[in-house]
């Protein structure tokens, strides 16, 4: 099945429904919607010589161009390669490079910097921005008839860091979209034709995944005119798109709960925002629920198993009566329908409740495998499960609380932040012996970057401003630290491995020898 009939059968069916939003304003029907998405699709193919499997990147903020590029990737049966919009530009080339992306869709804020790969990336052919003149072409051409793609064919590369800090594909097919998709009317929201959906977040993570149950049932895909969370324009949005709901990082959803305007607003539009991607304190998820009522359900998922592991449903959140609804609020909630999740030992042995130990996950919705890297899909999927690095524990009644992520990977203002990329950045400095980079809580962004250097012996000490810069001619500004902390030595165990837990704790007794931060 290709994911893109879903735009077809709409368009056939409900061709002057509204399709895709820009703010308040319409931007396509389904009938128009269509009839773009078949003739992008017809363009890739026929004028730019794709075939079917070949990669299409975009790289863009969100914008409606956007999902008009998705779905038409997926007609044409090529497979897509959505990119942060806010990586430095060689987390991006790197990105090309590795999927092989012969094509890439951008917008004006970003084709200078990606049209400066053309020359440098091999398989890249040529850059399309939209909207502009080209794009016009592409959505003036033939329309193509709908490629057939069986279940198995990839249809999404979700680029995601592991531990060696190095982006790896994520292979999701459009059976891994389609039972993720089912896996939202079963476990989060039944959609329906009347309701909406904003795009808040990122389209190229969550927001784009969860996106897709919504086109599947004909809803509305708003994207919101202003840059961020803006309680003004989401107070209006919710005026006009009825049935609404978003996908947002705990961060967004505790600034949309302290905005004056969302407060004064009427929410009875206001169907779910689900969350998701970092941990979410239990005070500030007790301040959204008096905000927003009982409209609130959480997420654990991976890009490998695209946001779906495990949720906490709105039904769970409004269940205060629970004895122990403070700890499930602390927890990610009961395993998903569409997969069987297990708590195992080193040695893959089940857990018994309460025991703590790597989360590991199967069902047809799992990727299938990391884009040509054979081993690390190897070892990721040994045994038939999903080996997730992240550890936790099941209650007596199937709900499980996450402890510890064993990838350390810091989750900032919802974007993933590895370790160790930061620190081969910092070494990149004469200045810097050795680096080491851990989380500490932060009321704002969830977790901040805190960075531990040692200062190189007969090198003059590098300023904070020095490494500032180091870290933004190299990586998004965004995974830039916080903090520096310049000392002597990092603590190593016997084998002279770094010992990072002395680090946070080092965080922890000045945090509370501070008192509450909030």
């Amino acid at each position: 099945m290709n994911l893109a009939v879903w735009v077809e059968r709409h368009g056939q069916r409900r061709p002057r429904d509204p399709a895709l939003a820009d703010g308040e304003h319409v931007h396509a029907d389904w009938g128009t919607f269509a009839a773009r998405t078949a003739a992008v699709a017809g363009s890739l193919c026929e004028q730019l010589g794709l075939s079917p499997g070949d990669r299409v990147a975009i790289v863009m903020h969100n914008r409606p161009e956007y999902l008009e590029a998705l779905y038409a990737i997926w007609h044409a049966g090529l497979v897509a390669v959505p990119v942060n919009a806010r990586l430095h530009r060689d987390e991006v080339a790197y990105i090309l490079e590795d999927s092989g992306s012969a094509v890439v869709v951008t917008d004006a804020d970003h084709a200078d910097v990606v049209g400066s790969l053309v020359d440098s990336v091999a398989s890249l052919r040529t850059v399309v921005v939209a909207p502009g003149e080209r794009w016009d072409r592409l959505t003036g051409w033939s329309p193509m008839r709908l490629v057939d793609r069986r279940p198995d064919d990839p249809a999404w590369l979700f680029y995601t860091s592991g531990t060696t800090g190095r982006p790896k594909g994520a292979t999701l097919t459009h059976r891994n979209l389609l039972l993720m998709s089912l896996s939202y009317f079963a476990d989060i929201d039944p959609v329906h034709s009347q309701d909406s959906v904003l795009h808040t977040a990122p389209l190229s993570h969550g927001a784009g995944l969860y996106g897709l149950p919504h086109v599947a049932r004909g809803a509305v895909s708003v994207v919101p005119q202003a840059a961020g969370v803006d309680g003004d324009e989401i107070s209006a949005l919710l005026r006009r798109w009825p049935g609404m709901s978003f996908f947002a990082a705990p961060t967004m959803v505790k600034r949309l709960a302290g905005d004056p305007a969302v407060a004064a607003a009427d929410l009875s539009d206001l169907k779910t925002i689900i969350y998701g991607g970092a941990p979410m304190y239990l005070a500030d998820l007790e301040e959204a629920l008096a905000v927003f009522g009982p409209r609130l359900a959480q997420i654990y998922g991976q890009g490998e198993s695209p946001m779906t592991i495990t949720a906490l449903s709105k039904a769970d959140h409004a269940d205060r009566e629970h004895p122990r609804w403070r700890e499930r609020m602390q927890g990610v909630g009961e395993p998903r329908t569409d997969v069987e999740v297990r708590v195992v030992d080193d040695d893959d042995r089940d857990l018994p409740t309460g025991e703590a130990g790597e989360v590991v996950v199967r069902g047809d919705v799992v990727m299938s495998g990391y884009w040509n890297q054979p081993e690390e899909t190897a070892e990721s999927l040994r045994g038939g499960w999903l080996h997730t690095g992240d550890i936790g524990s099941f209650d007596a009644e199937g709900y499980l609380t996450l402890l510890d992520r064993s990838k350390d990977v810091i989750i900032s203002g919802g974007m993933n932040v590895y370790p160790r990329e930061v620190e081969e950045v910092l070494l990149r400095h004469p200045g810097v012996r050795d680096a080491a980079v851990v989380a500490r809580p932060d009321p704002q962004w969830g977790e901040a970057v805190v960075a531990f250097v040692v200062p190189a012996e007969g090198e003059t000490s590098p300023t904070v401003e020095q490494l500032d810069q180091t870290c933004l001619d190299h990586i998004a500004r965004f995974k830039r630290p916080k903090d520096y902390r310049f000392i002597d030595a990092l603590p190593t165990n016997n084998y002279g491995k770094v010992v990072k837990r002395e680090l946070r704790e080092t965080l922890r007794t000045e945090a509370d020898a501070d008192g509450p931060n909030d």
